[in-house]
């Protein structure tokens, strides 16, 4: 991926910080798929699903009325092959929230161990969303799946 930023004469140093931030978003955007597309096509059949196959996306909403961040999340099955995966296990640290979060699309089950939709299948193109408000953003990746 080829990117050029030009900077006119004159541009304010914000314009110039928010040219920089997105190139290097878009750089490791391009970076994480192609580094997942490079997975999925080391399929020998094509019929298993990976970790890979599931994505995660966070971002800050707005805080609550007391001022405590809020954190959206969404879970996406992008398995190709039409896949139905289940038992999503997410690594999540000692994840909580002051904003109750719907058990059975999304808890804790012991440190660093979540489970994603109650361990029921995540059907191919499904997503699953939620909000969870804490001080901090809590990292959140796949631990593991089944097919």
């Amino acid at each position: 991926m080829e990117m050029t930023l030009r900077f006119v004469l004159g541009d304010s140093w914000k314009q110039r910080l928010l040219l920089l931030t997105l190139a290097s978003i878009l750089l490791l955007t391009a970076s994480i798929v192609t580094d997942s597309r490079m997975k999925k096509i080391n399929r020998i059949w094509g019929d298993k699903c990976t970790t890979t196959d599931i994505v995660i996306s966070q971002g800050i909403t707005r805080p609550l009325p007391n001022g405590v961040p809020t954190y959206s999340v969404e879970i996406i099955n992008v398995c190709v092959t039409g896949c139905e995966i289940s038992n999503i296990h997410l690594y999540c640290g000692w994840f909580s929230s002051t904003h109750l979060v719907n058990p059975k699309i999304f808890r804790r089950l012991h440190f660093n161990d979540c489970i994603v939709n109650d361990g029921k299948p995540l059907v191919n193109g499904d997503t699953l969303s939620f909000e969870y408000a804490n001080t901090y953003l809590y990292p959140l990746s796949v631990s593991s799946v089944s097919c």
